[in-house]
């Protein structure tokens, strides 16, 4: 394993001054970027979905419980395949989803700014929270199971039921860039939606996916200011802590129940 090299404390200063005028020139152009995002046009949802929540049935408006915006963890579900393609829910969520779920914070501060957050899932609403309650989550879970939510929106790609469009790329789009698609890849993916109300009306204004959720996640924010980062192969320089701990997307990836 490598490590920085030593130096100095005036080195060390001199090197951080350095990286400082990078680091503010990154702030600047990610407010560039974020003014980019809130000019982006939206797209008035007129499809009447129907979620389950823990007290019964919602709409897409219910969601917003009164406040103006909200924001849509598409959380993926684990299945189970049977021969012909049939998915049986199994009865714990994506670790992935789940790491991420564990960096939510208090939903006050969000709310105090007309905003609300929920989670949504394919999965019944009966495997939904018992799992909630096991991970001590607070935040809304609703179920998306028997509507077009999940497809409609992309954070499930089947071309089945939907062209694909996976991270905005088609199947041509994917080819071309090298990636077959298949029945391997049909499935949940995890993503953010974001959603504008206005009245009784609901307006798509933006969706990410794949590292588009980075930011979201607590962990991975942190261990970008240490020396060793995320512990990753594809970080720079190489050989700094490859495989020293749960890498995002790995098997090694556990819920906070099960390290």
């Amino acid at each position: 394993m490598s490590l920085p090299d030593v130096v100095s404390g005036q080195e060390w200063l001199a090197a951080r001054k350095a990286l400082l005028v990078k680091e503010k020139a990154a702030t600047r152009a990610r407010d560039e970027l974020n003014a980019e995002r809130r000019r982006l046009p939206m797209v008035l949802v007129d499809k009447p979905y129907v979620f389950t929540g823990p007290d019964g049935e919602a709409s897409l408006l219910d969601l917003f419980e009164g406040r103006r915006q909200l924001i849509v963890h598409h959380f993926m579900w684990t299945y189970d395949m049977r021969p012909d393609g049939t998915e049986i829910p199994r009865t714990t969520g994506c670790p992935s989803c789940s790491a991420t779920a564990d960096n939510i914070g208090h939903l006050a501060h969000l709310r105090a700014r007309d905003t609300t957050l929920v989670a949504v899932s394919r999965a019944p609403q009966s495997y939904l929270a018992p799992f909630r309650a096991r991970m001590g989550w607070t935040f809304p879970w609703y179920s998306s199971a028997g509507s077009d939510f999940n497809h409609d929106f992309h954070a499930t790609v089947d071309e089945r039921v939907a062209p694909v469009l996976l991270n905005y790329r088609t199947e041509a789009e994917l080819a071309e860039a090298g990636i077959e698609w298949g029945p391997a890849r049909r499935g949940d993916y995890p993503g953010i939606s974001a959603f504008l109300r206005d009245g009784d009306q609901v307006f798509h204004t933006y969706s990410t996916f794949a590292r588009g959720l980075e930011q979201q996640g607590g962990t991975t924010a942190y261990l970008d200011l240490t020396a060793l980062g995320r512990q990753e192969a594809w970080e720079q320089p190489p050989g700094r802590a490859t495989g020293l701990g749960a890498g995002a997307g790995s098997p090694d990836v556990r819920f906070h129940d099960e390290y």
